[in-house]
């Protein structure tokens, strides 16, 4: 029996020896993109031709390629192509495939009827959708645009409470003869629903503020989008650990969705440590503490460190929800910087009230601060007690929640102080930001940034530090030094001599035009170009010993962006300032 095995065992080794195996390379003729791209992922050739292939599956694989080139085109409405293939052996292990595509005349839409009938006929979302129908008459036969037109009437039924619609009519009729179709839909929507009552099981907050975080009302038209906003809306208050917000089953003779809202208690407090660094700014930290729930009217109290070698700041604020939870409260602030702008060594404290209201696409913070202001140059002291109304004004996305925003929109701030409201200076000032992202095309992006500020004041010695402007930075002109465009004067030492100190301006202006490609792995690359300065009078130079009014500066970029943090690094020449060379600015900005 031992012997017997013998020669079977050495026939199995060879079957199962080593197999020439055969690289394919793979071309396709006659057709371009999105018909290309369709006829690679069907064609098992080329799903195949980088795994271990041997001669007989390669000649089993090209059989199937006229079939697949078919299936691929049929979608696109092309029912009679003409397609050929040649397979060709380069050496012993290597073929050559070349596929040869002619795709005739394609299938022409005789006739196209889309409809909607019963109580959505007149829907504004209905009409869109029919307005911008994909298909007509005398167009190629598109299967996915069919599809799309279908799914987009089911879905939007579906989402704004047509829950009874149905599809009375659904056919694509093609006569690959004729080299003709039809398309017949119709969509019967039924009676629309409305939202019914709503229960809420929770015990974390007074049940009447958890109602006013609901996006709709009892007797509104039922909209799906509502129940998603305003579970963002309990989830981002961050009184809860989890939110559910479900439908019940609708009443078809009411025609009413009732809907269940379930919370469940989170953690009270939330401590937050971070750090990063930036060339602006030197190493950096944070700490926070949040107390999430103060009480059951949702009251919520904060506390935050900051610092680095440039800023030291200590604040806190006790917030309390009013109006629209998701997006107004009533604040008391207090707060404690220590800041280094250019030459001048700031310390301001301050404390008082701020109002947040949102409307329509604007949020507005009006504000009363009370502060008392220290600023330094190191060879004189100025003292300011000042009362400052304040008004700021922000755009806001549409259907904003109160959510942290990314990316810097449109920012207006109007403050002052006057010497009849106890001041020591009166002053008023304009600080204008704003920040678009277009898109270009695939992975190509133009950031355009501008900032304004401009301040009545007599004069500017007697303003604190930290309401004059700057420019230069990271954040601002690239290039240059932190704070470093600015206003110099001449200040005379204790010991007899004198120096130029940057003590900041009455009115600045910068600017960014910034041309990003997005590159794989979550890289971005940029080239971009920056402008400003900082100045007491428009047109002239701040500094005598610089002749240009606006510096300037030139630039790449590359971006880094981690589920964790993003690392920027920056290269710009101050080409305004000939000789003094490239500055390399870094940021790293973890994501708490």
């Amino acid at each position: 029996m031992r012997r017997a095995w013998i020669p079977a065992t050495l026939l199995l080794c060879a079957l199962a020896g080593p197999r020439a195996l055969a690289s394919v390379d793979l071309t396709v003729h006659g057709v371009n993109d999105p018909l290309r791209s369709n006829v690679l992922a069907y064609l098992s050739l080329a799903r195949y031709k980088d795994r271990d292939l041997d001669a007989t599956m390669v000649q089993r694989l090209r059989e199937r390629i006229e079939r697949e080139v078919r299936d691929a085109l049929r979608p696109f409405g092309y029912y009679s192509p003409i397609v050929s293939s040649e397979l060709t052996q380069k050496d012993k292990n290597r073929w050559s495939v070349e596929v040869r595509i002619d795709p005739g005349p394609p299938v022409l839409m005789t006739a196209v009827n889309i409809q909607v009938t019963g109580e959505g006929s007149t829907d504004p979302r209905f009409t869109a959708i029919l307005a911008a129908a994909p298909l007509h008459a005398g167009d190629r036969l598109d299967h996915a645009a069919y599809d799309r037109i279908k799914n987009d009437l089911q879905n939007t039924a579906a989402t704004y409470g047509y829950l009874d619609a149905r599809l009375a009519r659904s056919q694509l009729a093609v006569d690959p003869e004729k080299l003709t179709a039809t398309a017949d839909l119709q969509l019967q929507t039924g009676p629309r629903y409305r939202f019914g009552a709503t229960t809420i099981d929770q015990g974390v907050i007074d049940v009447g503020l958890v109602s006013r975080f609901i996006r709709y009302h009892e007797g509104d038209p039922f909209d799906f989008s509502e129940l998603l906003r305003t579970q963002f809306a309990l989830d981002d208050s961050q009184y809860f650990a989890s939110v559910e917000v479900r439908t019940g089953e609708p009443d078809r003779e009411r025609h009413v969705v009732p809907v269940s809202i379930k919370t469940r208690p989170g953690r009270r407090d939330r401590f937050q440590f971070g750090g990063g660094y930036g060339t602006d700014t030197g190493p950096r930290g944070t700490f926070l503490w949040d107390r999430r729930l103060v009480n059951g009217s949702g009251h919520r109290f904060s506390t935050q460190l900051e610092a680095s070698t440039k800023i030291q700041q200590l604040q806190s604020q006790y917030i309390v929800p009013i109006g629209d939870p998701a997006l107004e409260h009533f604040a008391i602030g207090a707060a404690i910087q220590q800041s280094i702008p250019g030459d001048l060594n700031d310390k301001d404290f301050s404390l008082g009230p701020s109002v947040t209201l949102v409307e329509d696409r604007w949020q507005y913070v009006w504000a009363v601060t009370p502060m008392y202001s220290i600023t330094s140059t190191g060879y004189s002291n100025l003292r300011d007690r000042l009362l400052v109304p304040s008004l700021t004004l922000a755009n806001v996305p549409r259907g904003y929640l109160g959510e942290a925003l990314f990316e810097r929109g449109l920012q207006i701030e109007l403050r002052g102080a006057a010497q009849l409201l106890g001041s020591t200076v009166s002053f008023l000032q304009l600080h204008v930001q704003d920040e678009r992202v277009f898109r270009i095309t695939d992975g190509w992006h133009l950031l355009l940034r501008g900032e304004l500020g401009t301040t009545l004041v007599s004069r500017l010695s007697e303003l604190p530090g930290s309401f004059r402007f700057f420019a230069g930075g990271d954040q601002s002109v690239r290039g240059f030094g932190f704070d470093d465009l600015s206003p110099v004067v001449t200040e005379r030492n204790a010991n007899g001599t004198f120096t130029n100190v940057k003590v900041g301006g009455r009115h600045v202006i910068t600017g960014t035009a910034e041309i990003i490609r997005d590159l794989p792995r979550n890289l971005g690359l940029s080239v971009f170009s920056d402008f400003g300065n900082s100045f007491d009078v428009f047109g002239h130079s701040p500094n005598p010993a610089y002749p240009h009014f606006m510096e300037y500066s030139f630039g790449v970029g590359l971006r880094w962006r981690l589920p964790v943090a993003t690392f920027g690094f920056d290269v710009a020449e101050p080409v305004s300032r000939p000789g003094a060379g490239p500055r390399f600015d870094i940021n790293f900005s973890p994501k708490l």
